[in-house]
């Protein structure tokens, strides 16, 4: 699929906490600010690029020194996080008791799609009107470390997003519905466990006609790709082994294309299990579905190890990368101290966020030196990454580096060229430290022990771990209770420990990355001890 990424909206600057005094700041993501005079734009998150498929859209604007401003604010968050339904552009579309109930286990079968019989009333379900707060720190100054704020005063405003689970309607008949499953970008643990967890709700609801798309997007075009019958007999034991049951791969052919066949096929749930490239594709499809008229629901599972999509707790594989990065980095300690002056270098996933580095080196208690992309370093000079290792093999003995993939891109050769998601393709910031290392130590005289490990094709491939494997299984039931539902054009997160329904365009607009000012990336240096190396 042709350049289907987030539109990213550019300007975004941090700003020193002073100039509060004399200008109306908007805070978003974590610690980001916009500066503008009153009265500001607030940024909408735009919608997706895609073949033929382009659309900027933005918000009201808001006086802050409009007294209706906060109510003003609130109902403009409130329309852009009301989830899509298939009712918005098939009004007249029918509702039928859910088929999903776990108070009778009675198999539906594929004529009966009433619901189960009960001589009591199940409260499992989910009413349309809840709601889950997005954010739940009250900061009272924007100088608090990580502060969010809205205006200058940080005002309270109360945010809230759709609570995911089943709905007591659906708008599906069981026997009906033809889904698809289609996994894209790269392996991340924890995609078997997601394949798998939809296919046992979509049987418990009653479905039969259950298949997976193989190797993406690409498996909607390529001829020499059959469709792959999924059962609970088939995917019972998917979860046990890493990689993706149906494979995956990058790019693919148009949303046009796409929607083609699927009408062909006569497939009316998919869900996309992918990042934010991914996702942008899966918007367009949704969209393309409504100009058609088409009764279908697309549903997103965010599928990123780098744990970089917006307004989510974390995304499945993280937790895992992190546990798995544990191995790397003792084997870097060992080497290192077990060297004459021995250095570790350990490159870990992360090209545009830290969140991986970070954690790991928190967790760890090994790391020396943690750098990530969103905070500037200098290799050289007398405040440096090199200077500093000098000073821990003469205090130490031995020092332990981590760093993201997406670190310290200045330092490397641009090559202009992008994969097939149109992601940019980065330098190898890892092999360029190393080298970089050993020419300063052997520079200085300075005897140097330097050992290398990047993890990241093994970690990828790992099987979830525990804590992943919970959070898929949640991911994949809500998926295809989203989908029941009516709603596509969505995609399930873990949002303050409750699960969410968010609109696939607010998470796209741009990667998640982490605030230099936040308490996490102060837990980190507390722990690395490090300095600024500017």
């Amino acid at each position: 699929m042709d350049a289907l990424l987030p539109v990213i909206k550019p300007g975004l600057v941090h700003l020193p906490a002073s100039t509060l005094r004399d200008h109306a700041l908007l805070f978003f993501g974590s610690g980001r600010m916009v500066k503008h005079l009153n009265p500001i734009r607030i940024p909408k998150i735009t919608n997706v690029k895609a073949e033929a498929h382009k659309q900027v859209s933005t918000a009201p604007i808001i006086d802050f020194r409009d007294p209706d401003w906060k109510s003003k604010y609130e109902l403009d968050f409130e329309a852009r996080f009301n989830i899509p339904h298939i009712t918005d552009v098939l009004p007249d579309a029918v509702s039928y008791p859910s088929t999903f109930c776990l108070k009778m286990r009675t198999p539906v079968s594929p004529d009966f799609a009433e619901g189960y019989p009960s001589d009591e009333e199940w409260h499992g379900y989910i009413n349309n009107n809840d709601r889950v707060l997005l954010k739940v720190i009250r900061y009272s100054s924007p100088t608090s470390a990580g502060a969010e704020c809205i205006d200058p005063d940080c005002t309270w405003l109360e945010q809230w997003v759709h609570r995911a689970g089943p709905r007591e309607k659906i708008y599906f008949k069981p026997e009906d519905v033809k889904a698809a499953i289609v996994t894209c970008g790269g392996l991340c643990p924890g995609l078997n466990d997601v394949i798998r967890q939809i296919v046992i709700t979509l049987e418990i609801y009653g479905v039969k006609k259950i298949f997976g798309i193989p190797f993406g997007y690409r498996g909607f075009s390529d001829k020499s790709l059959a469709e792959m019958p999924l059962s609970r007999k088939v995917v019972q034991n998917i979860h046990l082994s890493g990689g993706s049951l149906l494979g995956v791969s990058r790019g693919g052919p148009s949303v046009s294309d796409i929607v083609d066949s699927m009408e062909k096929r006569g497939i009316n749930m998919l869900f996309v299990l992918g990042g934010n490239g991914t996702h942008a594709g899966a918007n367009a499809i949704h969209e393309e579905c409504n100009k058609r008229r088409l009764k279908v629901a697309v549903v997103g599972v965010p599928k990123t190890i780098d744990n970089d999509i917006l307004l989510m707790d974390k995304t499945f594989g993280f937790d895992t990368a992190v546990e798995e990065a544990q191995r790397a980095i003792n084997s870097a300690y060992i080497e290192a101290h077990s060297a004459y002056h021995g250095i570790g270098i350990v490159k870990l996933m992360g090209r545009s966020s830290g969140f991986i580095a970070m954690q790991a080196s928190l967790a760890s208690g090994q790391i020396d030196i943690c750098l990530i992309p969103e905070v500037p370093f200098n290799l050289h000079g007398p405040h440096g990454v090199l200077s500093h290792l000098k000073y821990l093999l003469e205090t130490k003995g031995s020092a332990v580096v981590c760093v993201a993939e997406g670190a310290g891109q200045d330092f490397l050769e641009k090559i202009n060229a992008k994969d097939a998601s149109g992601n940019i393709i980065l330098g190898d910031i890892g092999v360029h430290m190393q080298q970089e290392t050993k020419k300063y130590f052997k520079g200085i005289g300075f005897p140097a022990d330097v050992k290398y490990i990047d993890p990241t094709y093994m970690i990828r491939a790992c099987r979830a771990n525990a804590s992943d494997g919970i959070l898929c299984t949640v991911l994949g039931q809500n998926a295809v209770h989203g989908a029941f539902a009516g709603y596509s054009g969505i995609t399930v997160g873990i949002c303050n420990t409750h699960y969410v329904y968010f609109p696939i365009p607010e998470v796209i607009a741009q990667p998640k990355v982490v605030d230099p000012n936040s308490r996490m990336w102060h837990r980190c240096l507390t722990s690395t001890g490090q300095p600024d190396f500017v």
